[in-house]
């Protein structure tokens, strides 16, 4: 746990930090973080964007099975002459005026079916692809938040550190000064302090790389992400059974479901393209006016209406073996997306796996990195006794402070790491959704 009183005070660093240089801080949870990144991540937005373009084209594929109308005018100006050498001639114009109206509906087009049925697979497709993008967009948006922790957390380290190589190398030089202890205890506080410092350098400059990602990933400046409260309790993670967590990417993993729909959109590409031999029949109906000023043998006027009602059928006979070829690329594609669609629950199997082992070894490194801590700081307290007693010399006192704040600075950072993993078992395994990520804010500060 990290709760010794001395690094207390330097929890709350950075956000002191930034109110001395006059910067609105406020801190933010990990579920309001999301919400900023769902609004302004580039590629979420793109993966939405996307799916709606999907839907719109699936509403284009249902348009095959709606009646189709359509209304035709025509206006014609006719100027008719006639006559022989010996007879006199015969001149007229007359005006021709007609209009048109048809429907047709499909009674019987096997290919327009298949072509609806792959708009509705690729729904399925854009869906799981949306999915695969907000599941990406919490992995990535949880990493970037804990890895601020962890870079505050060295940060924060390394300045109690300091504080306390300092104070040794004071101890050191008052004790060189009485006399009861050499010049080389003094030395070696001084480069152990110098050297804290350029560690203080370095965690300063993480930080703030690490600020600046997030930033990036939130569109929000002054980004201060709460901590993790203590004690930290980490729930150990159910099903405790790799293989069900295999058994559910199977089916639930998004590039599987998205291969798994374009492999039935090929297969209905496979259908349309055998539809090539079938006939198609098509019910239409027109309605014509007609109205003459005038013919070529009549001055008087005259109008006419027709109305026609049928079946058109269309059977094709041969088309120079391009069905048949058609067909043959069809089922050469078919076979390429089972092939993808198996390589694919090939590698969310492998991945699950990774995922459950890398949490189940980080449950494992959290509970050893805190017998570590609790070691680590009895062995300082005993070198610090040790030193004051003159059974030990300053050196072991600094290794034992060093020890004990990378232990410190190593368990934070396996809790972050479980934590992490956690979700990225979730998004190997397709189950990954908000609550997962509710469940974790629910381990924030309040």
């Amino acid at each position: 746990m990290l709760s010794t009183p001395p690094f207390a005070r330097f929890r709350r660093l950075p956000l002191l930090i930034a109110l001395a240089l006059g910067a609105s801080v406020q801190a933010q949870s990990l579920v309001d973080l999301y919400a900023a990144a769902r609004g302004y991540d580039a590629a979420y937005q793109s993966a939405k964007a996307q799916y709606d373009a999907a839907l719109a084209k699936s509403d284009q594929a249902r348009a095959l099975w709606l009646p189709k109308v359509g209304l035709g005018a025509n206006l014609a100006r006719t100027n008719y002459e006639s006559g022989s050498i010996a007879g006199a001639a015969t001149d007229r114009a007359f005006t021709t005026q007609s209009a048109t109206l048809s429907a047709s509906q499909s009674l019987y087009r096997p290919a327009d079916d298949a072509s609806y049925a792959q708009s509705l697979k690729a729904n399925e497709q854009a869906a799981a692809a949306l999915k695969a993008a907000e599941q990406d967009l919490i992995v990535r948006l949880s990493q970037a938040y804990f890895d601020v922790l962890a870079s505050s957390d060295s940060l924060t380290f390394v300045k109690a550190q300091k504080t306390a190589v300092q104070e040794q190398l004071a101890s050191a030089k008052r004790n060189f000064e009485v006399g009861t202890s050499t010049i080389t205890d003094t030395r070696e506080a001084q480069a152990r302090f110098d050297l804290v410092i350029a560690q203080e350098i370095a965690a300063a400059n993480d930080l703030r790389v690490k600020a600046l990602a997030l930033t990036q990933l939130v569109g929000q400046q002054n980004t201060q992400p709460k901590p993790v409260a203590e004690p930290v309790a980490l729930d150990a993670f159910a099903p405790k059974d790799v293989e069900q967590w295999v058994s559910q990417s199977q089916s639930q993993n998004t590039s599987v479901q998205q291969l798994r729909s374009l492999l039935e959109v090929a297969q209905l590409e496979t259908r349309k393209a055998n539809a090539g031999h079938l006939p198609t029949v098509d019910l239409v109906a027109s309605y014509q006016a007609t109205t003459n000023n005038g013919s070529a043998t009549s001055p008087k006027d005259f109008g006419s209406n027709a109305t026609t009602v049928g079946v058109s059928l269309n059977l094709p006979l041969f088309a120079g073996y391009s069905i048949q070829n058609r067909v043959k690329e069809t089922v050469s594609l078919e076979s390429k997306a089972q092939s993808d669609l198996d390589n694919a629950q090939r590698q969310a199997a492998q991945g699950t796996r990774t995922a459950y082992y890398g949490v189940e070894s980080g449950l494992g490194q959290v509970k050893a990195f805190e017998a570590a801590e609790i070691s680590s700081q009895s062995a300082l307290d005993a070198n610090k006794l040790g030193y004051q007693v003159g059974v030990r010399i300053n050196i072991d006192v600094l290794n034992a402070q060093s020890q004990l704040f990378d232990t410190k600075a190593k368990l934070a950072k396996a809790r972050y790491d479980v934590l992490v993993g956690s979700l990225r078992l979730g998004q190997a395994s397709g189950t990954l959704s908000e609550a997962d990520l509710q469940k974790i804010n629910a381990l924030l500060a309040k």
